[in-house]
């Protein structure tokens, strides 16, 4: 079986890019492979926040990346770089840029690139959607 890492550079809707991670991870799951992470990058971030609010009739994609977690413990990991031109904050980097609020949706994380290059190192394939 094979040790994936994701990336997702997408925003969560407008496309369907980042369904199609969704869909992937899940099925790898489901098929006996693993996940080591799923990267958000560029506007892939855009996963991350908690403001969200799909309509009542849409997929909730955050929610279903939340149970991928919880029901897997696939480790969410947010670009810092680009999380934070695109206004998404984590708790801690609201309080270092002195911000009032944050929205960055627990237990995404914030990680930079070199996590993805020494998690690339230890998988077996990068996809990327």
């Amino acid at each position: 079986m094979s040790k994936f890492i994701i990336q997702v550079n997408s925003a969560p809707y407008g496309n369907s890019a980042s369904y199609s991670a969704f869909q992937f991870a899940k099925e790898a799951i489901a098929s006996g492979h693993s996940i080591d992470k799923v990267f958000f990058y560029q506007d892939g971030v855009l996963n991350t926040n908690m403001l969200n609010s799909p309509a009542s009739d849409e997929f909730d994609l955050q929610k279903a990346w939340l149970e991928l977690h919880q029901q897997h413990g696939v480790p969410l990991v947010n670009c810092v770089s680009a999380a934070l031109r695109r206004g998404v904050l984590s708790q801690s980097e609201a309080k270092e840029y002195q911000q009032q609020h944050w929205n960055m949706q627990p237990p995404f994380i914030m990680g930079g690139l070199g996590e993805l290059v020494s998690g690339i190192e230890k998988a077996d394939r990068l996809i990327c959607f």
